[in-house]
């Protein structure tokens, strides 16, 4: 038998992929779960509460899956520019994800993601920190910039992706930038 939290938790997320977060309330929520709204609360403060667990299960997965896809022999432009389209498109095709640009929604998010400790143990940092690794080692980033200022770039760019909006963000300025960074990184004359 599913305990309560996870039949409120599966609930919330099939209810938010088919409305978006505004339309789905906590009342929704526990009627589909077959719980009631008091158990709710013994378990979340609020929907937002639910729907920031759930932004970020859903974000984990979404990226696993599109590194899943990735050619990691390719160059690492190819590869950053592959993965950025691939973000890009589950952004617009996820209405969970797709609330990223609602600073209504993701402000309190947003603070968990511009932390130090949640930032190091995510697997998408995790994962881009192995990358550098294998293409320091292979020869493919310059030698002249270190490590922590690769990490470094690689920061500002999500700083900048947690300080947008809809109405001003444009996915292509974000490729280019991408492709920008790690054609600067890779970008060198061979000895």
């Amino acid at each position: 038998m599913i305990d309560k939290k996870s039949a409120i938790f599966s609930a919330g997320r099939d209810l938010f992929l088919l409305k978006g977060f505004k339309a789905v309330n906590v009342s929704d929520v526990t009627k589909q779960a077959g719980t009631s709204v008091g158990t709710f609360y013994n378990y979340y403060q609020s929907k937002e509460e639910l729907f920031s667990d759930i932004y970020r299960e859903e974000n984990e997965m979404a990226k696993k899956a599109i590194m899943d896809e990735l050619n990691l022999d390719n160059d690492p432009v190819s590869i950053a520019i592959s993965f950025i389209s691939g973000v890009m498109n589950t952004l617009q095709s996820n209405l969970i994800l797709k609330e990223w640009y609602n600073q209504d929604v993701m402000g309190a998010l947003e603070k968990t993601y511009r932390n130090e400790e949640n930032k190091n143990d995510s697997f998408i940092y995790v994962f881009f920190k192995g990358l550098l690794r294998k293409w320091r080692a292979e020869g493919k980033i310059r030698s002249d910039i270190d490590d922590s200022h690769v990490l470094g770039l690689y920061d500002s760019l999500i700083f900048l992706d947690t300080h947008k909006d809809e109405a001003t963000f444009d996915p292509v300025v974000m490729q280019l930038l991408v492709e920008f960074v790690m054609k600067g990184i890779t970008d060198f004359k061979k000895e």
